[in-house]
C-alpha cells in the first residue's frame, strides 16, 4: 500500500516511546503533550485524545505518567483475589427486541448482544476509547481520512473469517436511509442530502444518505473512510450502542433479525430469548481477545416496577441490577451482601420543544418557559440531588469540549416580559408529555417545573402516559420530556440530536448557523480551541431555547459481593470480559 494511498505522512512526529515501537503518530500529538505538561488539559482528556489519534492505550498511559511526573501506572492493578473460571452472572434488566442492532434505541438492547457482536473500538469505563476489532488506526492531519487496521484471526461463530468486508457492509447499512439507523446523524461526515421525490406543504422533502466512495476496502484487514469534512470523533463514534458490527450477510443473505440468526465474533451464543422475559447467553468457544471467566450471562426482565428489581437483588435472585432507581439507593446501601457502584455521567433528560410545531415555533414563548427554570431545585426535589445541574445545551461538564457559559438563573420577570412579547400577555396553557421511561422522577421533575412556571402566567399541564406510549410519540409531541444516554463527547450528542434532518432530531431544530458551528468544532483537534467552537453551539441552543434541561444524572449499579472485576460504565454498557464470580 503506497503512502499516498493512505495518508500524507510528511508532518508525522514520533514520540520516543512510539519511535521505539516503529510506530507513527498524528502531527497534533506534540501540542497535546505540551498542553498536559502545562496543565491546560487534564490527564483524562489527554488519554482520550491520544488514543483517539491512534496512540496505543499502553503508550498513552505511560506518556501521561512521564509528562505529569507520576509513578508508572500498571497495565492492570493487582487483583484482591485470583480470578476463578466458571459461574453464571444473573442480571435484572429489561429484555427488549433483538432484531437489527443498527436500529437499537436502548442501551439494554445492546447489552443483550454485547457478548455476541463486537465493535470496531471500545470506550472503557474511564471514558477513553481504545482499539477492539480494530487493532489500530490512523488519521490524516486534516481529519478527513481515517484508516482502520483490523484484527486478523478473528472468526465469526459460523466459521467465516472477520474481514474489512464485514465493517464495510455494516457501515453501508447504517448510512442507508431505508435501514432507519440513528447512525446517519453520528456519521454525518459520510452523509449527503438528497431529494426524496416527496412533497410536504408544497416543499420538497429532503433526506440523508451515505456518500458514494466514503467507504473503501483497502485489503482484507484494512478499511479507509473518506470524509467530506473533518471529523475528530470517528473512533469514539464506532462505540455507540447501534454500531455493533454484524456479519456481511446480515440483511442480505439472511433476515435483519439477530435473534433469529445470532452470528457473532464474541465467544457467547444465545440459548434462550423472549422479549419481556429472559435472554440467556452461554460461552460456546474461546475468545480471540483473551481469557474469559463467566460460563453464562443471564438477563431477567422484572418489569417496569422498580421495587421488583430491588426485591430480586435483596433476595439473591440476581447478582446485579442494570440501573438502580435513585429512590432505592439508600435501601440497597443497607443490604450487607450488596456493593453499590456510582458513576458521574452525561445521562440526562431534556424537556425539548418541537420547534416546528405551534405554539413552540414562537421563539419568545420558548424563551419565556426556559426563563422559569430553577435547575438546582428540580435536581434536589426530583432526583435527590444525585447529579449535576445542566445548562440547556446538552454538553456535560465532563465532556472535554465543554465551555462554561454565564450561569442560568430563574427570572420570572423576564419570563413575563417575553411571554407578553410572544403574544400571551394574559398567560398561556401548555402541555408536556412524559412517560416515566426512566423512572417516576421524570413526572416529579415536570411537577416541580410546573410550579416554577406558574408565577409567570404559564400553566403547565402534565400528560402522563405509559412508557411504551411515550416512545411512540417521543419525536412527534409538541413538548416532551425525553431521556438521553451518556456519550463520550459533547459533539457526538450534538450531531445525533440537533443537526438538521438527522433521525434523532426530536426537536426538529434546523439552524444552519448551529450546523456550521458544529462542523467547525468537529474539525478542531486542539481541546482549548474546540471549547471555543463548542461554546458557539451551546449559546445557540440556549438562545433558541430548544431544550430546557434540568440536570445530569449520576447512575448507580448494584452487584452482589461475590461479583469481582466489574466496573460501572457511564453509559451502563456491560463489559464482562474480566468479570468473575466467587463461590
Amino acid at each position: 500500500m503506497s503512502e499516498k494511498k493512505i495518508l500524507s505522512r510528511e508532518k508525522r512526529y514520533l514520540l520516543p516511546s512510539e519511535r521505539a515501537l516503529g510506530a507513527e503518530t498524528h502531527a497534533y500529538l506534540p501540542e497535546l503533550c505540551d498542553q498536559l505538561q502545562q496543565n491546560k488539559i487534564g490527564r483524562r482528556d489527554f488519554l482520550r485524545q491520544a488514543c483517539l489519534l491512534g496512540m496505543t492505550a499502553t503508550t498513552a498511559y505511560a506518556m501521561a505518567d512521564v509528562l505529569t511526573g507520576q509513578s508508572p501506572t500498571p497495565v492492570r492493578s493487582a487483583l484482591a483475589a485470583t480470578p476463578k473460571g466458571g459461574g453464571t452472572i444473573k442480571v435484572s434488566m429489561r429484555v427488549q427486541r433483538m432484531d437489527d442492532p443498527a436500529t437499537y434505541d436502548w442501551t439494554e438492547m445492546s447489552n443483550q448482544t454485547r457478548h455476541i457482536l463486537e465493535y470496531v473500538t471500545r470506550t472503557r469505563s474511564d471514558n477513553v476509547t481504545v482499539p477492539y476489532l480494530a487493532k489500530s488506526w490512523e488519521a490524516s492531519d486534516d481529519l478527513k481520512t481515517w484508516v482502520f487496521h483490523l484484527q486478523d484471526g478473528v472468526k465469526w461463530s459460523n466459521g467465516d473469517e472477520f474481514t474489512s468486508e464485514d465493517v464495510a457492509a455494516a457501515v453501508t447499512r447504517w448510512l442507508d436511509p431505508a435501514t432507519g439507523s440513528s447512525n446517519l446523524g453520528l456519521f454525518d461526515a459520510m452523509v449527503e442530502e438528497y431529494d426524496t421525490g416527496k412533497m410536504k406543504d408544497g416543499k420538497k422533502v429532503m433526506g440523508k444518505r451515505g456518500i458514494a466512495g466514503a467507504i473503501e476496502v483497502v485489503d482484507k484487514h484494512t478499511i479507509k473512510f473518506n470524509l467530506k469534512k473533518a471529523a475528530l470523533a470517528m473512533p469514539e463514534n464506532f462505540y455507540n450502542y447501534p454500531t455493533a458490527i454484524t456479519h456481511r450477510g446480515f440483511g442480505k443473505d439472511y433476515a435483519a433479525d439477530l435473534s433469529k440468526n445470532p452470528i457473532g465474533t464474541h465467544a457467547y451464543e444465545m440459548t434462550s430469548f423472549g422479549v419481556g422475559e429472559r435472554c440467556i447467553l452461554k460461552r460456546a468457544r474461546d475468545w480471540w481477545g483473551g481469557p474469559l471467566y463467566l460460563d453464562e450471562i443471564h438477563y431477567y426482565d422484572h418489569g417496569e416496577d422498580t421495587n421488583a428489581w430491588v426485591a430480586a437483588m435483596a433476595s439473591n435472585q440476581v447478582d446485579m441490577i442494570f440501573r438502580v432507581p435513585n429512590d432505592a439507593v439508600e435501601t440497597l446501601k443497607r443490604l450487607p451482601h450488596v456493593v453499590l457502584h456510582e458513576a458521574s455521567t452525561a445521562q440526562t433528560a431534556v424537556m425539548r420543544f418541537r420547534v416546528s410545531e405551534k405554539p413552540f415555533d414562537n421563539k419568545k414563548l420558548r424563551q419565556a418557559v426556559a426563563a422559569c427554570m430553577d435547575h438546582e431545585e428540580i435536581l434536589k426535589v426530583a432526583f435527590r440531588g444525585l447529579g449535576q445541574v445542566a445548562e440547556n445545551h446538552h454538553v456535560w461538564q465532563g465532556h472535554p469540549e465543554y465551555a462554561k457559559l454565564p450561569p442560568l438563573k430563574r427570572d420570572v420577570d423576564k419570563a413575563k416580559k417575553l411571554l407578553a412579547e410572544a403574544g400571551y400577555a394574559n398567560g398561556v396553557d401548555l402541555t408536556i408529555a412524559v412517560g416515566d421511561t426512566d423512572g417516576a422522577w421524570m413526572t416529579s421533575a415536570c411537577s416541580v417545573f410546573k410550579q416554577q412556571c406558574a408565577p409567570a402566567g404559564i400553566n403547565v399541564n402534565i400528560n402522563k402516559m405509559p412508557a411504551n406510549q411515550y416512545w411512540e410519540i417521543w419525536d412527534k409531541a409538541p413538548w416532551g420530556y425525553t431521556t438521553w444516554t451518556h456519550r463520550a463527547l459533547g459533539t457526538m450528542v450534538l450531531s445525533l440530536g440537533y443537526r438538521a434532518g438527522v433521525p434523532w432530531n426530536e426537536s426538529n431544530y434546523n439552524n444552519p448557523d448551529f450546523d456550521k458551528a458544529l462542523d467547525v468544532a468537529e474539525a478542531t483537534l486542539d481541546v482549548e480551541e474546540r471549547r471555543k467552537k463548542v461554546a458557539v453551539c451551546e449559546q445557540l441552543l440556549q438562545d433558541d431555547a430548544v431544550i430546557p434541561q434540568p440536570f445530569w444524572r449520576s447512575v448507580y449499579k448494584a452487584t452482589n459481593k461475590k461479583v469481582h472485576g466489574f466496573k460501572t460504565h457511564p453509559t451502563l454498557y456491560h463489559q464482562f470480559e474480566q468479570v468473575w464470580m466467587e463461590g
